[in-house]
């Protein structure tokens, strides 16, 4: 008698973006051996740039589609294809960043753009994720390569530090969501997101200790990755250690990654215990902001600023998911567009800032740059309006739909949170704009001693002025944010 085997049943066309990515980085990590140091100093970057294109590529043209992917270990639905493509956003910034950036990649400049793209194929697998395994294993891909890229400025200590610290962390909230995701494996015999789902609608799991342990543990472990407090310690020491360019991407599309897995996991097959897990992530969402904007007031560092600005921001999106219902989606999906491209802005303007000082990102160092930079001042300006919720910025939109969402389902008290975080951090956003107009330099850094990049001024005006096109035209975006979230249903 011959046994036959039956394979997964799999969608080709719908696996492109994967396979591209994967393909891409192997084919990189190649050129990086085989070219030249002058040759692969600009065909490395362009070659990630068009595997990062043709990822966005297909990813577009697949807008809208529902399908799986590979059985049900990948689905690709409007969400999963709109975070996708804001996590590719985010590592193109990188890369553009990095181009006068021989700091980042003195691991190797295949390495580094092949590391890259290794991260983005770990992402995109964990956003379309419908399986625990597959889950896990996205994000251990994407963690271990930003392991070794926050570690990239080999010859800096404060580079080697953060990649050691982030190792170290990352292992530990790891460990944490695996021990979750176990426990829920436990409580309802699948790993399937589908399979979850029915056994949470059939099962009596609201007293199940191990259920509720798993959706905690799971909680923590996303949190790290999240920088939410209080699993935020590693953010301001990595931020500020790890390269500029790597520094922004985590700031963006890791937290895309980590964002998307939870609106997905907790609104899907944990959407029937949402009462048990809502508390959890209003309390971590609640110290997010108050941790956060308490930190930032007191940095002279830029990077360290905005990194506790970060954690302050993930508590203001994490919001946004607590109501668990479209509208709540809706408004987090589209703060956290705004948020990719202003974050992109800033730390554009930071590089450039370090660029001509040596790599000092002090805020002595800014003073008076709206004299001498105009345009990096103004895309810096625009960016920290946008950060603090101001209009006509896409920031203030984004939080106003927030706080809408929060009202509407029942959470009025953690939109008085937002408003009242909002209120504290104009003391260090606006404290960075009045430095850039209002101060004079120091004799020391009257005359910047580095070269200027002009390429960084164009992306941090491009991406400053596509967060204020946002908030002055949120017609577009709103809508792309509204199909993605009406895929969760209202409660």
């Amino acid at each position: 008698m011959t046994a036959v085997l039956h394979g997964p049943t799999i969608d080709w066309a719908a696996l492109m973006p994967f396979t591209i990515a994967g393909v891409g980085a192997v084919v990189v990590l190649l050129l990086g051996v085989v070219g030249s140091n002058r040759l692969s100093r600009w065909l490395l970057p362009l070659a990630t740039l068009a595997v990062l294109a043709g990822v966005a590529g297909e990813l577009i043209s697949q807008w809208g589609e529902s399908v799986t992917i590979v059985s049900n270990e990948l689905n690709l639905t409007p969400l999963t294809t709109g975070m996708s493509l804001l996590c590719v956003v985010g590592a193109i910034a990188a890369v553009l960043l990095s181009l006068r950036d021989s700091n980042a990649t003195t691991i190797g400049r295949g390495e580094f753009h092949s590391l890259l793209l290794f991260t983005v194929l770990g992402m995109l697998l964990l956003i379309s994720s419908g399986d625990l395994i597959t889950l896990f294993a996205g994000i251990e891909l994407l963690s271990i390569s930003l392991y070794i890229l926050c570690a990239s400025e080999i010859r800096r200590e404060r580079s080697l530090e953060a990649g050691i610290k982030y190792l170290i962390i990352g292992s530990v909230g790891s460990a944490t969501l695996l021990y979750g995701l176990a426990m829920i494996y436990g409580a309802t015999g699948s790993t399937s997101f589908t399979a979850i789902a029915t056994a949470t609608n059939q099962k009596d799991l609201l007293s199940d200790p191990l259920m509720l342990a798993g959706i905690a543990l799971t909680s923590v472990g996303l949190a790290f990755k999240v920088s939410a407090a209080p699993f935020h310690q590693w953010t301001p020491d990595v931020y500020e250690g790890a390269p500029t360019p790597i520094t922004t991407f985590m700031a963006t599309a890791t937290k895309v990654a980590a964002l998307a897995i939870l609106i997905r996991l907790f609104t899907g097959p944990l959407a029937a215990l949402t009462d048990d897990w809502a508390p959890i992530l209003a309390a971590i969402s609640t110290l997010s902001i108050v941790v956060g904007n308490a930190g930032a007031l007191g940095q002279d560092s830029l990077k360290r600023m905005l990194a506790w600005s970060s954690i302050a921001q993930a508590g203001y999106l994490l919001a946004g998911l607590v109501v668990a219902t479209s509208l709540g989606v809706e408004a987090l999906v589209y703060y956290l567009g705004v948020y990719v491209v202003i974050t992109i802005a800033s730390f554009a303007v930071v590089l450039a800032v370090q660029t001509e000082n040596e790599g000092n990102d002090r805020l002595e160092v800014f003073a008076g740059l709206g004299k001498r930079r105009p345009v990096l001042a103004g895309a810096m300006t625009l960016s920290m309006l946008s950060l603090a919720g101001l209009p006509p910025t896409g920031g203030f939109i984004g939080k106003v739909s927030l706080i809408n969402a929060d009202v509407s389902g029942g959470y009025t008290w953690l939109a008085i949170v937002i408003v009242l975080g909002s209120l504290v951090s104009l003391g260090y956003y606006l404290r960075v704009i009045s430095t850039i107009w209002m101060s004079s330099p120091a004799a020391e850094t009257a005359k910047p001693s580095g070269r200027r990049v002009p390429e960084l001024a164009v992306i941090a005006v491009v991406a400053a002025v596509i967060g204020l096109a946002a908030g002055i035209a949120p017609n577009w975006p709103l809508d792309r944010a509204a199909e993605m979230g009406n895929q969760i249903a209202k409660r």
